[in-house]
């Protein structure tokens, strides 16, 4: 079969590398790829957000499936557009998208069908967003951009200040554009946050392993919100929070959506914080997280092509899904001066050779003169996979020591919550 990946970062790469495992796929395109989806099939130079184009590449090279990787060509209509072309695609149709495209539909979404999550206020103006002030009775809040933002439409203001800088920059100066034309203010929460993964028809639900995102640019999760410095899998959750997020969350959920008449198909990504009233849920994503799916696709055993195709056909309850006895952990090496101003360019060298167990998907990379550069502020994804947490958090910074390019920045705590979490339950 030929497969069609749209998009160009860690996440793609990682779905790349996981579809050639498949025993039916003789040919995989990406579109528009990167050097490292490039050692595995044919990169195409189409953007993401070209639907026709897309369309006219898939009718021409007879692609047997196409997988989305980002959320933008979702919440554009791509699904849409390739049903009615009589092409098959992996990912949910442009209403079901509105469930990461429009925070406040998905509030909204969420309040009437009475999914736990934040208390909330949708504003359209500053004026009404800043007469929210005189009803606060705690800082912080939070304040979202209600459109899509790279992941970076997320503020917590502290103080009444910093909310009015806030609503400010995206209300007034227009500093997030189309994506912060409305926001979206909530209360702040407390508590560990964890990813939740399903598969969808629309009527049989498919657990994929859990991971924890960390978005913070620092150690401890301190500094601005970034597109993700690193993950692992799976996120351990007891049996009562577990029973809870499937039977008070995700299954309502899918159920709810289709009530609507929003037939869901294929990734349901749950942002869920674990508080001390329970699970809530942050936001809901249409697709792979990202770094989340470089962490959760390596600890997957089967055929992802078999189970791809069985949510597009609407056959998923025919299909397992089994999870490896494995943790995985990925550390993103990012540019310095990521989220902001970051250099690109950089020559990426290997000072030594790397374990044949190490995963490396590329994020951020490009060819230039036969060398590896640089090329955006997430720049490579470094995986590992082991049965125990800590020694995959030992082998992952030992081999993020034989990589190196000028400015290169990671975290150095990615994993310890998890350790953390784990020596508790055994004190338990």
């Amino acid at each position: 079969m030929k497969i069609l990946i749209v998009g160009g970062g860690g996440r793609e790469h990682a779905l790349a590398w996981k579809l050639s495992k498949a025993k039916k796929v003789k040919k995989i395109y990406a579109a528009p790829g990167n050097p490292g989806i490039a050692e595995l099939g044919t990169c195409v130079n189409i953007l993401s957000s070209d639907i026709k184009g897309l369309v006219r590449f898939a009718e021409e090279k007879k692609i047997d499936l196409t997988v989305i990787g980002p959320e933008v060509p979702l919440a554009l209509g791509i699904v849409d557009e390739f049903e009615q072309s009589g092409l098959k695609i992996f990912g949910p149709n442009k209403s079901a998208s509105r469930i990461e495209a429009d925070k406040s539909f998905a509030r909204d979404f969420m309040h009437r069908f009475g999914i736990p999550a934040p208390k909330f206020q949708v504003y359209d103006t500053a004026s009404e967003a800043l007469k929210y002030t005189k009803t606060i009775s705690k800082y912080p809040v939070v304040i979202k951009a209600s459109g899509l933002a790279s992941g970076k439409g997320v503020f917590i203001a502290n103080t009444k200040k910093d909310y009015e800088k806030q609503i400010d920059e995206i209300l007034v100066q227009h500093r997030l554009g189309e994506a912060g034309k409305r926001v979206v203010v909530e209360e702040f929460l407390t508590g560990q946050e964890a990813s939740i993964f399903i598969l969808t028809d629309g009527m049989a639900i498919t657990y994929l392993p859990s991971s924890q995102d960390h978005k913070k640019l620092y150690d401890r999760n301190r500094g601005p919100n970034t597109g993700g410095m690193g993950a692992y899998a799976p996120y351990p959750t007891n049996r009562r929070v577990s029973t809870i997020i499937e039977q008070v969350i995700i299954q309502p959920t899918v159920l709810s959506l289709r009530d609507q008449g929003i037939n869901y198909k294929g990734v349901l990504y749950a942002g869920i914080i674990i508080t001390s009233l329970g699970p809530k849920v942050l936001e809901f994503n249409c697709r792979f997280g990202d770094p989340e799916a470089q962490v959760i696709l390596p600890i997957i055993e089967g055929d992802m092509l078999e189970m791809m195709l069985a949510v597009v056909d609407g056959k998923l309850a025919d299909v397992e899904v089994k999870t490896k006895n494995q943790w995985s952990i990925c550390v993103v090496l990012a540019s310095g001066g990521y989220p902001f101003d970051y250099r690109v360019g950089e020559e990426i060298q290997f000072k030594e050779k790397l374990s044949t167990k190490t995963i490396i998907f590329q994020a951020g990379t490009k060819k230039e003169n036969s060398k590896l550069v640089t090329a955006s502020g997430r720049v490579l994804n470094v995986v590992t996979t082991h049965e125990n947490l800590k020694v995959a958090k030992q082998k992952v910074y030992s081999e993020i020591k034989k990589i190196h390019f000028k400015g290169m920045y990671y975290r150095k705590d990615i994993g310890n919550s998890g350790m953390k979490k784990m020596k508790r339950k055994r004190r338990k």
